[in-house]
């Protein structure tokens, strides 16, 4: 029930002061709102309709687990908040997959659509795990994947841990100024793809709809 309050009073834009959970600080600096998401992905603001049901998720239900996610890793610069909601947008179709569903790409996903070998990585670096994967045989890509995308927190927090252990020094101050060109080295270098005019797309909004600079 608590946990229930707390991820509805991060998906508001303005929070009471009479909340019973206030955000900390950290959370604070870390805020994503569902406005800044549906800004940035109009498509999320509803799941009615999706192919993939089960995997798909509103703005309203995204927005407390990527709030998290930023203060987990310690992600409050706006600029680096704007390339991660934007690759996540992208990646996930508007917030309706988690999963690739290319056979040729099986063990491909969560929110970032990050390959099975950052997915091993990412959940072995999750206690929680630790038990559940020492019964997953090698090779088992798509029950690996299965385990981080059960979980909310850990499907949207995908980005924030890829951008923090997989991203250099010189990526991540890129972003931190601000403008193309850092997003540009972030999307190629880090990433390992081209930033396609589409994705672009999804970056500019999240810098208007967050506030950072461009």
């Amino acid at each position: 029930m608590m946990l229930g309050i707390f991820h509805a009073a991060l998906c508001l834009l303005t929070v009471p002061s009479s909340l019973s959970h206030p955000l900390t600080p950290l959370l604070r600096s870390s805020l994503i709102t569902t406005q800044q998401l549906v800004a940035v992905s109009p498509a999320s603001s509803s799941c009615i309709g999706t192919p993939e049901p089960l995997q798909c998720r509103t703005a309203a239900q995204a927005a407390p687990f990527i709030t998290t996610s930023f203060a987990k890793y310690g992600i409050s610069a706006p600029s680096e908040m704007a390339a991660l909601v934007g690759t996540i947008a992208f990646e996930s179709g508007d917030f309706k997959y988690n999963v690739n569903l290319n056979p040729s790409n099986v063990g491909q996903g969560t929110r970032n659509m990050q390959s099975f070998t950052f997915n091993q990585e990412y959940a072995q670096s999750i206690p929680e795990l630790a038990g559940q994967l020492e019964g997953i045989a090698a090779g088992s890509d798509d029950q690996i994947l299965g385990l981080l995308t059960a979980n909310d927190d850990y499907d949207f927090g995908s980005a924030a841990w890829f951008l923090t252990t997989q991203c250099g020094d010189q990526v991540r101050q890129g972003l931190q100024t601000g403008g193309q060109a850092g997003w540009e080295q972030y999307v190629s270098e880090c990433i390992g793809t081209s930033p396609t005019a589409g994705r672009q797309d999804y970056w500019e909004r999240a810098v208007q709809a967050i506030g950072a600079t461009n």
